[in-house]
């Protein structure tokens, strides 16, 4: 991989069993420590793309080269919120690394802190509101000291004032903490806060670069 990319994907084929082709010879890179957005209509391969970069999925040929550890968030946090209360989940997928006590505590505490969700970790998963979950989901990623932050749709199911906080929040973190995110949207008003964008069509992209460009060319073409 480049010295300056976080994620290269490079000649990137997949389909599924007995269906279509979903992505065709798709290529792109990330730069370490920016904060990008993937682009594209529904069925163009966002969300497949994004978990085979994070290697829930694998592809029939091409490349992918991706700096470790990688965190994920889903679209909806229900599917990977898996404890009973906040502080709980995000100390839950530190267990593998067997670390003591201490650190574990420090670790959750540090994570939820960046989240802004400190003062809730004690708080029961089910009393929280749906930003609050991904802001957990995310806390947890942090948590691991993940290099590589990916999302897919984190604010479809959010309120628009939740939207705002959340991507804020995000590229917020890619300064403060060196990460490398890469978030999959079709919401162009979210381009405002990325470092750039690629646009997917028929699983290959077709254009990256400025969001501000990328904006004006899919409200042109609306």
């Amino acid at each position: 991989m480049r010295a300056d990319a976080a994620i290269r994907v490079q000649d990137l084929c997949f389909s599924w069993p007995k269906g279509s082709s979903v992505l065709n010879n798709c290529s792109l890179d990330v730069p370490l420590g920016s904060f990008w957005m993937l682009l594209g209509i529904n069925g163009s391969g966002k969300s497949t793309l994004l978990r085979l970069v994070a290697g829930l999925l694998h592809p029939q040929s091409g490349q992918i080269q991706v700096s470790k550890p990688v965190g994920f968030v889903f679209q909806n946090p229900d599917h990977q919120l898996v404890m009973p209360t906040v502080g709980a989940d995000v100390a839950f997928g530190l267990v593998a690394e067997n670390l003591s006590p201490e650190v574990t505590r420090q670790r959750v505490a540090e994570a939820l802190n960046a989240v802004n969700l400190l003062h809730l970790q004690r708080r029961p998963i089910y009393a929280l509101s749906g930003g609050q979950k991904q802001r957990v989901a995310i806390a947890g990623a942090i948590a691991r000291h993940c290099e590589v932050l990916l999302l897919d749709e984190p604010t479809a199911l959010l309120d628009p004032d939740s939207q705002l906080y959340l991507v804020s929040l995000i590229r917020e973190l890619v300064k403060s903490l060196g990460l490398t995110a890469l978030w999959v949207t079709h919401r162009v008003e979210e381009l405002n806060y990325c470092d750039g964008a690629f646009l997917l069509e028929a699983g290959q992209v077709v254009d990256f670069g400025s969001p501000e460009r990328l904006r004006l060319r899919l409200l042109v073409e609306e």
